[in-house]
């Protein structure tokens, strides 16, 4: 125990001892804090001056910088704008240039094709092109637009060749005048003429190459001579028959035939119907004179429809009337056998034709669609055979059906007007006999 307060007494005093110094270097150490302190509130002091120096300049440097901003902002909006506009000019001048490169290559061309050569080198440029281009086109111009001759040749109409006289009127139009032949000249293809008509243009031809100006010219006007222009043959009956091929001489010998049958028809009415009334008058008159036997002798040695009703009717005149009628009837109708001759064929006729027309379109159009197959689109003359057998054909069958239809069926009321001038004669012997014998 008193090892243990001897301890305790030993480490107090040791601890006052350390306190003691603990206590100065606290000390110390805090008068050297607060000087610290005091020196960084110092610093504090002035680095805030500082600062706010600094900021003060930062700002005013800020507001000039956003100053030049706005001027730069101005000076660069300018600058786009004017960037703009340049570039515009730029593709306007590129354009142009496009543009006369174009005009100048085509004046090239054009002025090719009339044997004037052209620099096409780049040692020159598209305006120096172009000035003498509008040079060139203008000497051209006045050129082919005058009345000229100059030494050429022209092919005859059987394909011979002839050196002439080339009368050139302007670029539209020439005459040849050689030794041979004289006359208007057409294109012949690849530059060449060829004799139009001879002899209408003869006497111009000679004309203008001794530098007179008819008044009138028979004259031949073409676009170019690249292409040669044939002769355009007037097309006949016969060649319009040919292109409807053998459907198209069906129907122009259907159409013969019903149009003979026509005449025949009409020569056959005309006779039985020249005398009707006459002959009637005859009959009227012996009945009241002769009575039927001197009717009957009156028109015994006439001959025809009519005279033959009005004889059957005489012979049994003294039956009751119905039995009369009846017989009356009867003869007419055995008559109408000959009065309606070739009526309902010529009607046939008339109805089949546009029915072959129609057959032959479709075998028209089946001979297009075999030649496109075979050949294609590429040749249209290939194609006309068959067109032309389609619409050939059609038009016949019309042109054949519609005269026959219409004469057929006023051959057919002429027909059916007889044969009620027939009953009406007989009925009138009739009547004019019971009205005799009534009185008697």
């Amino acid at each position: 125990m008193k090892k243990i307060i001897l301890m305790m007494m030993a480490l107090w005093s040791v601890t006052a001892v350390h306190a003691s110094e603990l206590s100065e270097a606290y000390k110390k150490e805090y008068t050297f804090l607060q000087a610290q302190k005091s020196e960084l509130q110092s610093r504090l002091i002035k680095e805030d001056a500082q600062q706010k120096q600094d900021i003060g300049v930062g700002g005013e440097k800020l507001e000039a910088l956003q100053a030049k901003l706005i001027q730069v902002s101005d000076e660069l909006k300018v600058a786009q704008e004017n960037l703009e506009t340049v570039g515009k000019k730029a593709a306007e001048v590129s354009e142009n240039s496009d543009t006369t490169s174009v005009v100048t290559m085509q004046a090239m061309a054009a002025l090719k094709e009339y044997g004037l050569a052209m620099d096409e080198s780049n040692k020159t440029t598209n305006l120096d092109k172009l000035t003498t281009a509008f040079a060139k086109s203008k000497a051209l111009y006045e050129k082919l637009s005058s009345v000229r001759s100059e030494k050429g040749k022209f092919y005859l109409p059987n394909g011979k060749p002839v050196t002439a006289d080339i009368v050139k009127v302007g670029n539209v139009a020439a005459f040849g005048v050689s030794a041979e032949a004289s006359g208007a000249l057409a294109p012949a293809g690849e530059g060449q003429y060829k004799l139009w008509n001879a002899k209408e243009a003869a006497d111009d031809a000679k004309a203008l190459l001794s530098g007179e100006h008819p008044e009138d010219l028979n004259i031949f006007v073409y676009e170019n001579l690249d292409k040669e222009v044939e002769f355009v043959k007037e097309k006949t009956f016969g060649d319009t028959l040919d292109a409807g091929g053998t459907i198209g001489y069906i129907i122009l010998a259907l159409g013969l035939l019903g149009l003979a049958l026509i005449v025949i028809r009409a020569m056959l009415l005309s006779q039985n119907s020249s005398n009707v009334e006459d002959l009637t008058q005859t009959v009227v008159q012996a009945l009241d004179k002769s009575g039927v036997e001197g009717a009957q002798a009156a028109i015994k040695d006439h001959k025809g429809s009519t005279a033959r009703v009005l004889k059957a009717t005489l012979r049994n005149i003294t039956r009751d009337r119905e039995h009369i009628e009846d017989i009356v009837m009867e003869n007419i109708l055995n008559e109408s056998t000959a009065i309606d001759k070739f009526g309902s064929f010529v009607m046939v006729i008339a109805a089949v034709a546009p029915l072959l027309g129609l057959l032959g379109t479709v075998t028209g159009m089946i001979t297009t669609f075999d030649t496109i197959t075979e050949f294609g689109t590429g040749d249209p003359k290939l194609l006309s055979g068959g067109i032309s057998e389609a619409l050939v054909t059609t038009e016949f069958g019309l042109v054949v059906a519609i005269p026959l239809m219409l004469l057929g069926n006023l051959m057919s009321g002429w027909a059916q007007k007889i044969k009620d001038s027939m009953e009406q004669s007989a009925l009138q012997v009739i009547n004019v006999f019971e009205k005799n014998r009534a009185k008697r």
